[in-house]
């Protein structure tokens, strides 16, 4: 589904990313972890078009992205949730969504466009998936910042993406919310590629089915199951060890 190589990026003279390889297969599930500055969402910024690398090669579908705008990656079938959640905040939780489908966009055929009946079930089944189907009239900005996260997802799933690039869904949530935005992670896997960029290792715990990725200093550390990555020493002296430290602090 998705094939790097080579992939280096640089600010202002500074190495951000310096990637050999990476690959994800079709309806996998790969979680990336690492400290701040490790690359993670540089990364995610190459894959979507918003940031362009020195070099390397991002292949989706065996085409290649870069070079590609935004949009254009977009209408390939790649979809991006960002860190903090990029919602409408001035309209209602229904318009975000509609925005959202898979449709005309320009403002010419979206005035005339009109919305089919399997359309508005598509809004409806998504709405309830996440959990938002007793908020559609809210507006987006008043909803907590866990519904929020779980509005944006809603938007990816509603442009149909093949690959959906998740970026800190569980910040700010409570358990119960993270938990339940694992579960929807891990059911939609079943049906499209998706990378997840996470600190929280109960979390990550629980969504990473099969690998794990360690990003530190902007190139791959180790990949392998959890509990391969969590026992894995240099993994521990690099992130583990103060993200666990992190972890507890914030819960006390």
């Amino acid at each position: 589904m998705l094939e790097v190589k080579d992939l280096k990026v640089s600010f202002g003279g500074l190495v951000a990313l310096n990637l050999d390889a990476f690959s994800i297969r079709k309806n996998e599930l790969r979680v990336i972890i690492g400290p701040n500055g490790a690359g993670k969402s540089t990364f995610m910024d190459i894959v979507c078009g918003k940031t362009k690398p020195q070099q390397g090669s991002v292949k989706f579908k065996g085409l290649e992205l870069l070079g590609r705008k935004e949009v254009e990656i977009a209408k390939l079938g790649v979809g991006r949730k960002f860190q903090k959640p990029s919602i409408f905040s001035g309209l209602t939780v229904y318009d975000n969504l509609l925005l959202g489908l898979d449709g005309p966009k320009d403002v010419f055929t979206s005035y005339f466009y009109k919305l089919a009946s399997f359309d508005k079930d598509r809004i409806m089944e998504v709405a309830e998936k996440v959990g938002l189907v007793n908020d559609l009239q809210m507006i987006a900005g008043s909803l907590s910042h866990g519904k929020k996260q779980w509005l944006e997802i809603a938007i990816v799933m509603l442009q149909d993406s093949e690959l959906m690039l998740i970026d800190e869904p569980a910040a700010g949530m409570s358990d119960v919310e993270a938990e339940k935005t694992g579960n929807l992670l891990c059911d939609l896997s079943k049906k499209h590629s998706v990378i997840v960029i996470e600190h929280d290792m109960k979390f990550v715990e629980q969504i990473a089915i099969e690998k794990v990725s360690v990003l530190v200093r902007g190139q791959m550390l180790t990949e392998g199951t959890f509990q391969e990555v969590r026992n894995n020493q240099e993994v521990i002296d690099c992130y583990l060890g103060s993200a666990n430290s992190a972890q507890q602090q914030a819960h006390s």
